[in-house]
């Protein structure tokens, strides 16, 4: 039986993936993983029974990945799970930007008790006039999941879309639709656009890259948007930029002290993911990540550990390793394997950075002995047996 214990409220349809070897706990002694949106963990101390963290979302600021990863704690989010949310709100925030839909809704609410409000109304209206954003140039800094679904939606609304993505994976490339214009120099998004659209995560390399040298170099009137992390944008520079009508609008889900009531600025509550179809969608790929994990050891979409998958295994025993990445791990394994007099039927090792992970399948089921011995090894963290 494997328990998991809820940081947040996670969605039950998600929930329900759960099979009855599951039971959820409210004891972070109990747990086996932990299922989180905003939650933060920074401070929170691990148990030597966690194996998992499965992060509800994308962004994993809330999770000490590297902590995580000294104890052995696989940690997991559910990248694209959200994206066709996010990608609603983008365009929602273009059209917002593009008409004072707002302006006037408040306008009329303001006058809501004038009887006169309909005739009013036709010689106010101009003061609220926009544009279209059909034929506008569209600039997207960052073609994954969202990026690419924010691209092609935005094809079909007529504009001229640049793409931007040094790393671009092979599956976005080939969901990218072919009208968009893959841009190799950041620097022509910033020159080009009507619009520009960030979708990056929220790395040492990407804090503050809209900072105030990135939008000098912008055209004048442009509108920014910003739904990915507000640390992607120094946004005291984005608010002097607005003052000084360089920018015409920002737009962002992140409130802060810095944006909110700030001229120019449009912010919403953080509700990029806040759909109920998104909330559902990101539970269910957790769940499904941490039961792949804890019923066959293998790894899909960590963010601290490398993705490995040996499918459902098929011998008496697998033996699931998490270690640091250094010279001879494997052939430390193999050896104790060996002189146990173990024969190993398939076996994987992949690397990530500072972290490694070996997965073995014995013809033979394995022995507390051979846990023990394998445990010792210098720069193991964590030794699982799966079955």
């Amino acid at each position: 039986m494997y328990q998991y214990k809820c940081m947040n409220q996670i969605a039950q349809f998600g929930l329900n993936h759960f099979t009855k070897d599951y039971k959820q706990t409210e004891n972070m002694e109990e747990a086996d993983a932990l299922l989180v949106r905003s939650a933060a963990l920074h401070e929170v101390e691990f148990l030597e029974n966690l194996k998992a963290i499965a992060r509800a979302g994308a962004g994993v600021n809330n999770i000490p990945l590297t902590k995580c990863a000294e104890q052995g704690i696989v940690v997991f989010n559910t990248p694209g799970a959200n994206a066709n949310g996010v990608k609603e709100l983008v365009l929602a925030g273009m059209l917002l930007a593009a008409r004072d839909i707002i302006g006037g809704v408040n306008w009329v609410q303001s006058e809501r008790m004038n009887e006169d409000i309909s005739k009013l109304a036709e010689k106010q209206k101009k003061q609220f006039a926009g544009h279209e954003i059909q034929g506008k140039k569209l600039g997207i800094i960052g073609l994954g999941a969202i990026g690419v679904q924010v691209a092609n939606a935005a094809t079909h609304l007529g504009m001229e879309v640049l793409g931007y993505d040094p790393y671009i994976s092979v599956e976005a490339a080939w969901n990218l639709s072919r009208n968009i214009r893959h841009i190799t120099n950041v620097d022509d998004i910033y020159k080009e656009c009507d619009y520009i659209t960030i979708h990056v995560p929220l790395l040492d390399s990407t804090k503050g890259m809209i900072n105030a040298e990135a939008i000098e170099k912008m055209k004048d009137g442009v509108v920014v948007l910003n739904y990915a992390r507000d640390l992607l944008v120094d946004e005291k520079a984005m608010v002097d930029a607005l003052k000084k009508g360089k920018v015409a609008r920002y737009m962002t889900d992140f409130p802060n002290p810095v944006t909110a009531g700030a001229k120019g600025v449009i912010v919403t509550p953080h509700l990029g993911a806040s759909t109920e179809e998104a909330e559902e969608n990101c539970a269910r790929m957790a769940v499904k990540e941490v039961r792949c994990y804890l019923e066959h050891g293998n790894i899909q979409h960590s963010v601290n550990y490398p993705d490995c998958d040996m499918g459902i295994p098929s011998y008496p025993a697998r033996v699931a390793i998490c270690h640091r990445n250094v010279k001879n791990m494997l052939s430390q394994f193999t050896t104790i394997l060996g002189e146990a007099n173990y024969n190993i039927g398939n076996m994987t090792n992949k690397s990530r950075g500072d972290y490694a992970y070996s997965m073995f399948d014995l013809e033979s089921a394995a022995s507390p002995e051979l846990i023990q011995k394998l445990e010792a090894v210098e720069g193991v963290l964590k030794v699982r047996v799966i079955c």
